[in-house]
């Protein structure tokens, strides 16, 4: 069942967009946060993400004041040089990377900073966080790149029904 619920996801996320907007704005809130848990374990026994990495080849997490003090000095980099090498300020003020993919995922899709990532990289795609149902435009987005989003709107609209 759940695999099938994968197949052609990409499409079947684009053409929902309306549908999950209107999910995520009438659903019940605690009830949706309580079963993420369970739902995010169940998105990730069916979702490789090395598979996949549609997020660190089109997006940007935000690079927050903690993950470029570690990863600045992980890299041996002054924060400045790491800033001015790999960052740039968006449109809502925050740090994010200069160029896509991300400069630190290898053609395997592995991450070569991976236990020092930001934490908007640990936290994504949000899952099994109040965020999925409290910010309903980021989990929109998130459900057109990321099978796992997608396939945790889908779940929680079937048991809705």
């Amino acid at each position: 069942m759940s695999e099938a619920l994968l197949k052609n996801w990409e499409k079947k996320s684009s053409e929902r967009q309306k549908l999950y907007k209107q999910f995520l704005a009438r659903a019940d809130k605690n009830k949706v946060i309580r079963e993420l848990p369970a739902l995010h374990e169940e998105a990730f026994e069916q979702v490789d993400c090395l598979a996949c990495a549609n997020c660190c080849k089109h997006y940007s997490p935000r690079f927050k004041t903690p993950d470029i003090k570690r990863i600045s000095k992980v890299l041996s980099l002054k924060e400045s040089v790491f800033i001015e090498t790999y960052l740039k300020i968006d449109e809502e003020g925050d740090y994010v990377l200069k160029n896509k993919p991300c400069p630190f995922l290898g053609s395997d899709n592995f991450c070569s900073i991976y236990d020092d990532r930001p934490s908007d990289c640990r936290r994504f795609p949000y899952t099994d966080e109040d965020v999925f149902i409290k910010r309903p435009q980021l989990t929109l987005k998130n459900t057109s790149f990321c099978p796992a989003a997608y396939f945790v709107i889908e779940k929680l609209m079937q048991e809705a029904r």
